[in-house]
């Protein structure tokens, strides 16, 4: 018959009777220090399969063969904001606002540097020729600032978007104009 030391259904003067002489369980030289090490080495590997929080971010990449200048319009509180200017290269990507979207509609509106031709749309907002951040959309002729169209970005209230600016293909009625067709804005999340 063998007996099992320690399991759960045994009774204590059993469990005590099955010790070595002394009391003391005899572990093998070595053998706790390489369980110990053996469960350290698992931390990390374990804390590797947490899952992580998504960047909840607006980010805008410039799918196009030019580079693109770019302001965003979105309302910050009670009242609209504008800033600009984020210098985006050709097929690059910049986040242009940190965090978790809190607005469902944003305003953008983008200068092709290269090749000339705008994103644009008939939301206006205020921006001028330098670095901004500009509150308020009204009068923006008055307060010294240009008048730009902006066009609309539905986020679908999601927490993180993504804005992609490509270029338009030509088609055939544009074909003979000799100016390239300004470029279409996607967004998809």
């Amino acid at each position: 018959m063998i007996s099992e030391p320690f399991s759960s259904t045994s009774d204590p003067v059993a469990a005590a009777a099955a010790l070595p002489r002394g009391g003391r369980l005899r572990v093998p030289r070595g053998a706790l220090t390489r369980a110990l090490g053996a469960a350290l080495l698992a931390v990390p590997l374990l804390a590797g399969l947490m899952p992580v929080p998504a960047a909840a971010d607006f980010r805008l990449c410039n799918r196009s063969s030019s580079r693109v200048g770019i302001a965003l319009g979105y309302k910050d509180g009670n009242s609209w904001a504008t800033e600009g200017w984020w210098n985006i290269g050709a097929n690059s990507c910049e986040t242009l606002l940190r965090g978790d979207l809190v607005a469902r509609f944003y305003y953008v509106y983008a200068i092709d540097y290269d090749l000339g031709g705008e994103w644009s749309g008939k939301a206006f907002m205020c921006t001028r020729e330098k670095e901004f951040t500009i509150r308020g959309i009204q009068d923006c002729l008055a307060r010294g600032f240009d008048r730009t169209g902006f066009f609309e970005v539905d986020t679908h209230e999601q927490k993180s978007w993504t804005v992609q600016l490509t270029e338009r293909k030509p088609a055939a009625a544009d074909a003979g104009s000799g100016l390239p067709p300004p470029p279409m804005p996607q967004a998809r999340p």
